[in-house]
């Protein structure tokens, strides 16, 4: 249709220190015009040129101004020695600035490049030239084959708009994951990375004995009310516990046993046997600390293969108590449901996160390391630890994060060493100690994406387009 050359062009523009000697003449020439003639008033010191005329151009101008000639000391004072100048400097700026050259060539403006006074500016033009098929008309090509144009013929004559095989057509949409998942996996990471194995949850529903009992939590305990626990209406019992587990268990909440007077308060079977849904995974590391004591109940059965393989410390390997004893680090991050009134940072069924270390002779400077470290690779490093109360578990200690966003501590997590009356009904020694902590999961998840309701996070009324456009994730 057309044809076409291009032309290059190259041409210079002031920089804006070239654009202000243009304007107001060069350094140099506004020096000479306010040092004062030779004989005729004060000198004037170089002190006294910079606050009339400005530091730098006083400083750049002195330099060319002596050069030129134009002006001379007289002590240390400035006096000017020409009677009239001529500013070549700024003849030069506007013939630039007219014209995008110089008459005097490509020395002159080498010279005013390197005084970073002007820069060099290319160009492009082209010059068009009408085609042999050159048409002020267009005709709409064919963008399909249609049966009439086979029956007719009129295909061979028509022109058909060429096929674009480099076209990449609408995106496929691949599936999002949810901020939830992505914050998981973040922090299922974190444990795998630190030698941690992860414990099987998947019973929701638990008895009270596992959820409660196990754990040292009285039968009379608050937690275990209808206003705070869902209990099933069917069916309403649990099957029976290990006997004598469950014996020993019931022994030390009512008489108390293993240093402990125990709660002094009557035993309920029907209260213990009550399935619930499940208001912490805690009931899950009690199951998975009963495996483990296993051998020092004296059962042959073996080892569970989680714990069996579930990293060891210099501790548990240089005991040298001949039991064989693995020490043992399990975490999870499942649900856990809670009969509380629904709102802004609350729902009836949300995510807990939690880890257990079992070891001999760990200590609450074990627990406190542990936490920074575990914290740390989530990206909180500014973290505190305030004592608190936990029916199973003393010393217990609430954690707090600085928030810098909010710039104030928050409370991130709970932790603690489980009691005697906890692991020892189980068959654990006193030496062997375990650490236990736990954190939510929608908290740092609504942190990390600048959610402040929770019901934008989790539940029906999420927006997919919300799910499909969250960035991913790093601690």
């Amino acid at each position: 249709m057309i044809s076409y050359e291009t032309h290059e062009t190259t041409s210079h523009v002031l920089t804006p220190e070239g654009a202000s000697i243009a304007l107001n003449g060069s350094h140099e020439a506004r020096v000479w015009a306010a040092v004062p003639v030779k004989g005729e008033g004060s000198p004037m010191t170089p002190k006294e040129l910079e606050a009339k005329i400005g530091s730098d151009i006083a400083k750049i101008g002195q330099g060319r101004a002596f050069k030129n000639k134009w002006i001379g000391k007289e002590g240390d004072s400035l006096v000017k020695l020409a009677a009239q100048i001529d500013d070549v400097t700024q003849k030069e700026m506007r013939e630039v600035d007219s014209t995008g050259t110089l008459k005097g060539g490509e020395k002159a403006l080498a010279e005013l490049r390197k005084r970073k006074l002007i820069v060099q500016k290319k160009g492009q033009w082209f010059t068009v030239h009408r085609g042999p098929n050159f048409s002020t008309s267009t005709a709409k090509p064919e963008t399909d084959l249609t049966m009439e144009m086979l029956t007719t013929g009129a295909w061979k004559t028509s022109t058909f708009k060429r096929y674009n095989f480099e076209a990449e057509g609408i995106p496929t949409n691949g599936g999002a994951l949810h901020p939830l998942l992505k914050v998981r996996e973040e922090i299922r990471n974190i444990f795998l990375e630190m030698g941690f194995a992860e414990m099987p949850t998947g019973n929701f529903v638990d008895s009270g004995f596992w959820c409660f009992d196990a754990l040292f939590v009285p039968q009379q305990h608050p937690a275990r009310e209808l206003q705070d626990t869902f209990y099933l209406s069917d069916p309403v019992k649990s099957l029976p516990p290990p006997a004598d587990y469950y014996k020993c268990v019931s022994r030390v909440h009512e008489r108390g046993d293993f240093g402990s007077t125990g709660y002094k308060a009557p035993w309920s079977d029907e209260e213990s046997r009550r399935l619930l849904l499940r208001t912490h995974t805690t009931a899950s590391s009690a199951a998975m600390l009963y495996k483990l004591a296993a051998r020092f109940r004296g059962e042959d059965e073996d080892e569970d293969a989680l714990t069996a393989h579930s990293g060891t410390t210099r501790k548990g390997r240089d005991a040298g108590k001949g039991d064989d004893f693995r020490p043992a680090k399990l975490f999870s991050i499942d649900r856990v449901f809670r009969n509380e009134t629904m709102d802004a940072t609350h729902l009836a069924e949300f995510h807990q996160v939690e880890g257990v270390v079992a070891d001999r002779n760990l200590t609450l400077a074990d627990l406190i390391g542990f936490m920074r470290v575990f914290f740390k690779k989530m990206g909180i490093e500014n973290i505190r630890f305030k004592p608190a109360y936990n029916p199973y578990t003393e010393p217990s200690l609430e954690i707090f994060a600085f928030h810098p966003l909010l710039k104030k501590w928050v409370e991130v997590g709970n932790s603690g060493m489980f009691r005697p009356e906890f692991l020892q009904p189980m068959g654990f020694p006193p030496d062997i100690h375990v650490h236990g902590w736990g954190i939510g999961l929608e908290r740092p998840t609504m942190i990390r994406y600048g959610i402040t309701n929770i019901r934008s996070l989790v539940g029906h009324k999420v927006p997919i387009e919300s799910v499909e456009e969250s960035p991913a994730v790093r601690f």
